[in-house]
């Protein structure tokens, strides 16, 4: 089916309603077996603009690991505001690129990481049309050399790459705060490599990437430490702006960059106010998991969801469902296991938790399931969920509108 987002937002929010929202969702979902993960058109289609109305006018590019499913990815691409993909590895930036009915797929494709997959190599270098339509990220001109050692400047296709420059904050007195991800994080180092990239012979410097994950990807409302964490990311976000501003003024000396790529679902508005940045990250608010339900900024409706039936009985107050050891990635914490959101007030057990074949459930609402009924989750990270299921039930109000495949469900697992 094809998903259409551009109808007019709902007047209401019925998720602010959990027993309306999760019972109309148990309702359109009543004939199908279970497990089932379910995608309430209505939510996403407010995710989706919200969105745009935080991005303040700058170009978003769609962050496809946090949907991995193609028609999402097209719906939302067709709604003004949203401009290319943040791929996550090279297969599956060339699968996005390929032609389907006569056209490309998708022309904008920037991989968010940089590669080593030195079959994905071989078949960019050898394809001059998706060569033109992806970009790759580097750091490290090792990176380049492993292109280079695949395939010689001069046999294959121009390579388009951009940089990614580290954005975390080195904080004086408490070191690094942020994600480790590039090498390269004061203006100078950037400079030396961008240099370094415009000499190479069969490389196109034209963009840089900077992913302040300290700020978009750290929810600032969680009731737990959120002074310190609004204080790191008020400094650290003076500190990205000057800096990120003398990068791309340096760069722009060595290359005619194309864009300039910052933010996440989480920092869409201090982003965008950074007139350095030309297109904005995101993508994880579009489906909604969890863990981006603790930001001040904004508040997203839950998307994506899944169901599992309860199975068994073992005391009152205890209701065991099949399945729900769908972990998120991340550290082996609470927050990367999916909660059960309704019925309300259920909660794992302390020694089980999300269990591998069974999740036990305790808590007074327990008391009320019996076996055949449903428990509602919600995954921790929005993307993840799509690489346990084949696909997608679409929900609109309290009917089934149809099914979408995810990659999973289309043959595809890239990682």
């Amino acid at each position: 089916m094809s998903l259409d987002l551009l109808s007019t937002a709902p007047a209401t929010k019925p998720w602010e309603d959990p027993a309306s929202y999760w019972g109309a969702m148990t309702h359109a979902l009543a004939g199908v077996s279970g497990p089932v993960a379910a995608l309430n058109l209505e939510a996403l289609r407010y995710n989706a603009l919200d969105l745009v109305v935080r991005s303040a006018g700058v170009p978003i590019r769609v962050a496809s690991k946090s949907v991995r499913v193609r028609e999402v990815l097209d719906a939302v691409l067709a709604l003004p505001g949203y401009q290319g993909i943040l791929a996550f590895t090279l297969p599956e930036a060339l699968w996005l690129a390929e032609s389907r009915g006569g056209a490309p797929s998708n022309d904008d494709i920037v991989l968010g990481y940089p590669t080593a997959d030195r079959a994905a190599i071989a078949a960019l270098a050898a394809d001059e049309a998706a060569a033109s339509r992806i970009t790759l990220m580097v750091d490290d001109l090792a990176q380049l050399d492993l292109i280079d050692a695949v395939a010689a400047p001069g046999t294959r296709a121009e390579i388009r790459v951009a940089i990614d420059a580290d954005a975390s904050w080195r904080a004086p007195g408490l070191g690094h705060i942020g994600v480790l991800r590039s090498p390269v994080h004061d203006p100078a180092e950037v400079a030396a490599l961008a240099r370094s990239i415009a000499a190479r012979v069969g490389f196109r410097l034209v963009g840089l990437m900077m992913y302040e994950a300290q700020i978009a990807g750290q929810g600032d409302a969680t009731g737990s430490g959120d002074v310190v964490v609004r204080w790191m990311q008020r400094r650290s976000a003076a500190e990205l702006l000057d800096r990120r501003a003398a990068i791309v003024a340096a760069l722009r000396d060595i290359a005619p960059l194309e864009f300039v790529n910052g933010g996440g679902t989480g920092s869409l508005e201090l982003t965008a106010s950074d007139l350095a940045v030309t297109e904005l990250t995101a993508g994880s608010g579009l489906l909604a998991g969890r863990l981006f339900d603790g930001y001040r900024a904004f508040d997203p409706a839950p998307a994506a969801a899944f169901a599992l039936d309860v199975v068994r009985k073992p005391l009152p107050d205890v209701a065991t469902v099949l399945g729900g050891g769908w972990i998120a990635s991340g550290p082996a914490v609470e927050s990367r296991q999916p909660a059960p959101v309704w019925p309300g007030g259920l909660r794992t057990a302390p020694r089980e938790g999300a269990g591998e074949v069974q999740t036990p459930l305790r808590g007074d609402a327990a008391r009320d399931l019996h076996v055949g009924d449903r428990v509602w989750f919600r995954h921790a990270k929005s993307g993840e969920l799509a690489e346990r299921v084949d696909h997608y039930h679409v929900v609109e109000g309290a009917v089934l509108a149809g099914t979408i495949d995810t990659y999973r469900g289309e043959g595809k697992a890239f990682l």
